[in-house]
């Protein structure tokens, strides 16, 4: 395709952190892509609504609040009811390993953990955009 890859980068939930959205969000738009911050304290619906307004390739979710379990697969299953299922859907942050696999189940097609690499999420994007 010729345009940029779209990324939707959303902070879900009470969380107020930020500071690794917008370390993702930079590599992104370094990367070439087109990002979009939904900025904190997003619903599910709201990031959904956003995702289809934007038209974007890409739902790219942060957490550090500890609600990732119910969050995460919310705006997947939302995503389903919309019909929007040609979006990649990640997720990142402070997320305990043995919640990777059931987030994955649901839906989250990768989890980033802290100290990972922004090559290597930026990587990740580009060859499993579904475009």
């Amino acid at each position: 395709m010729d345009r940029p890859i779209r990324v939707l980068v959303a902070k879900p939930g009470l969380d107020g952190h930020d500071r690794g959205a917008k370390v993702i969000a930079r590599a992104l738009r370094d990367a070439g892509m087109e990002v979009i911050y939904t900025g904190l304290r997003q619903t599910p619906e709201q990031i959904v609504q956003a995702a289809i307004q934007e038209d974007v390739d890409v739902v790219a979710m942060s957490i550090l609040s500890g609600a990732h379990n119910h969050l995460f697969p919310k705006v997947v299953n939302l995503l389903r009811e919309e019909g929007v299922d040609d979006v990649l859907v990640i997720g990142g942050g402070v997320i305990p390993e043995d919640d990777i696999p059931k987030l994955k189940e649901a839906g989250i097609e990768e989890i980033f953990t802290p100290g990972t690499s922004t090559k290597d999420v930026v990587e990740y994007i580009k060859r499993n955009v579904k475009r």
